[in-house]
């Protein structure tokens, strides 16, 4: 039995059907790293899919080219009765996925690479312009507004503008530079790599974008967390608000940006703690999808 069908209807539900599912629900704003990672294993589970389908459509397969045969007659279309060539279907069988898996691993090791060099041209002109605070294990930046990010990755390093410096208080200050290292321990700039990656092979996918956009905001409250476990939330919230105006260089990761809106009405906001029925349940969905597509494609019991 040729799963094919299966696993085309599977992959688009994952690629059309989830992200809009995934973007009605309001857990995730209560579980970010949560919902991350279930954004990551939707990509993984899309990937798999789209690789086992385009084998089952390549496989040499005599009772499938029998049945497409026999629909285009009765489409009117003359094919003949020559059978597909077993070798050229093979080489395609297994051509057709390893590209497929080829053009994801070249697009993340490209937009990793590129990110790490820019990131190595910003920290040898910080080396120039900036000077190191031994107190803050920060670098300092002339700017006249207040800002705060940091550079991943080898030799990461968090930046602050004097400004911020000099006009946040130590609490707001020591809140920031914990947002920035939760980047830092998190590693956050792989997984931001990888969506990019994912959204530069299948850029066409309701998946790939919302994926992408909702990665970068979740690990930005991912990182809030972290700095609301030592620091009140009107101490963070206030100092994003005075480094709101500031721009984040390419490669960086900051405490403010784009999503700073939507983070200061959750950190206002009333808070509600995830569930732990939400958590398992979640937690199983994130260990179960990348079986999914193995066992549509190989159910149990049919040889």
């Amino acid at each position: 039995m040729n799963a094919a069908p299966a696993l085309v209807g599977y992959t688009a539900a994952v690629g059309f059907v989830a992200p809009h599912l995934m973007l009605r629900g309001s857990w995730q704003h209560r579980a970010p790293a949560l919902a991350a990672a279930v954004w990551h294993t939707l990509a993984i589970s899309f990937s798999i899919g789209a690789t086992l389908t385009a084998y089952n459509l390549t496989m040499p397969a005599e009772h499938l080219h029998a049945d497409l045969v026999g629909l285009l007659h009765a489409c009117g279309v003359d094919v003949g009765t020559a059978e597909p060539d077993p070798g050229m279907a093979e080489r395609l069988a297994v051509g057709v996925p390893a590209a497929i898996g080829m053009a994801l691993g070249a697009s993340f090791a490209f937009h990793a690479v590129r990110a790490r060099r820019v990131r190595t041209r910003h920290r040898k002109a910080l080396d120039l312009v900036g000077r190191h605070s031994a107190r803050l294990s920060a670098t300092v930046l002339p700017y006249d507004t207040p800002a705060a990010y940091c550079l991943p990755g080898r030799n990461p390093r968090i930046v602050l503008s004097d400004a911020a410096v000099r006009e946040l208080s130590p609490e707001q200050l020591a809140a920031v530079l914990e947002h920035e290292q939760a980047h830092i321990a998190g590693r956050h700039h792989l997984f931001l790599a990888a969506m990019e990656a994912f959204h530069s092979v299948f850029r066409w996918l309701p998946l790939a974008r919302h994926a992408r956009e909702q990665t970068a905001l979740l690990l930005e409250m991912v990182a809030d967390d972290r700095a609301l476990r030592s620091h009140s939330h009107e101490v963070l919230a206030t100092a994003m608000y005075e480094m709101a105006s500031a721009r984040t260089p390419k490669g960086a990761l900051a405490a403010a940006g784009q999503t700073v809106l939507i983070r200061l009405q959750r950190i206002l906001g009333p808070r509600e703690a995830a569930h732990p029925a939400l958590w398992g349940s979640v937690a199983a969905v994130v260990v179960a999808m990348p079986l999914l597509p193995l066992l549509v494609a190989c159910p149990p019991g049919l040889g």
